[in-house]
């Protein structure tokens, strides 16, 4: 099926309307943040199911119960998706933990007015692009990836769900707010994923013993959290998400891009982000 058919444009991107009907779309366009609120922000494939493992954790101070108990769609519901209407948010007591795949200038007037914290997972682009074209094969609600090479000419040209990962990059690191921000990288959660607990915790205000922070790093490794029927996806009906194609958390690493791209690819890349990124002067960790 074509992008006529299964997405809608809405502030200017793609989104598939599936997911995003125009009730939930006007749902998130009224809702009221409160300042306590944490809001873990991506572009889509960059560590969202990741940060909706750990950060519960952080804030349930280590007690597994909610990441066992609750889909991570409803413990950290995506405020632009269907099933926030659903959920009752404005009863949750706080801190309430949501996520949004949206880009800055996409958030509601409430947004900018209370200023919720927020923490923004950035990924090497050459692996959210990986991640991404296994991820359309799967899903019945995108539109399918083609060749890589069809992929990629779209990806570049942000003609896909949530438009232009670079236009998103640069929307957040050039966000005004910048004191409720903290920014995070997916290869850093890589290389120490408690170095990165202890970061997140600080910046909410939560002091955890080394004991926790362990206990937090060593649940949420890849591997472990790959297993939790509760955040690997595995509970969403093969109509929508067919696993035995591509499983929805499939690696976990960085530099997978290596085994997909051609040397022609990887040029085409490399001039489209020096181009795109050229005035930008935020020190990515990938760089």
């Amino acid at each position: 099926m074509t992008e006529a058919e299964l997405y809608s444009v809405y502030k200017g991107v793609y989104l598939p309307t599936h997911l995003h009907p125009a009730e939930s779309l006007k749902y998130c366009e009224e809702f009221t943040f409160r300042p306590d609120d944490i809001l873990i922000v991506t572009y889509p494939k960059s560590g969202t199911t990741w940060m909706q493992e750990v950060v519960p954790l952080i804030v349930s101070e280590g007690d597994l119960t909610p990441v066992l108990t609750v889909p991570n769609w409803d413990r950290v519901p995506w405020l632009e998706e269907h099933r926030a209407i659903l959920l009752n948010l404005e009863q949750r007591p706080s801190p309430r933990i949501f996520a949004t795949h949206f880009h800055h200038h996409m958030m509601n007037e409430s947004y900018f007015k209370t200023k919720p914290r927020v923490l923004y997972v950035m990924r090497n682009p050459k692996d959210v692009f990986t991640s991404s074209y296994h991820y359309y094969g799967m899903a019945s609600y995108l539109v399918k990836p083609g060749t890589p090479d069809e992929f990629m000419e779209k990806f570049l040209d942000g003609k896909i769900m949530f438009g232009s990962w670079f236009d998103h990059v640069k929307s957040w690191i050039n966000a005004e707010e910048k004191e409720s921000i903290l920014y995070i990288f997916y290869e850093e959660m890589i290389a120490d994923l408690k170095g990165s607990v202890e970061k997140i915790a600080k910046f909410l205000g939560k002091s955890l013993s080394q004991d926790v922070m362990e206990k937090i790093a060593d649940h949420c490794v890849f591997k472990n959290m790959k297993q939790n029927k509760m955040s690997n996806f595995s509970l969403v009906p093969e109509e929508y998400m067919d696993q035995k194609k591509s499983e929805f958390l499939r690696k976990g690493i960085a530099g997978d891009w290596k085994n997909l791209f051609t040397e022609a690819q990887e040029q085409r890349f490399n001039a489209v982000y020096k181009d795109e990124m050229k005035d930008v002067t935020f020190k990515f960790i990938w760089d």
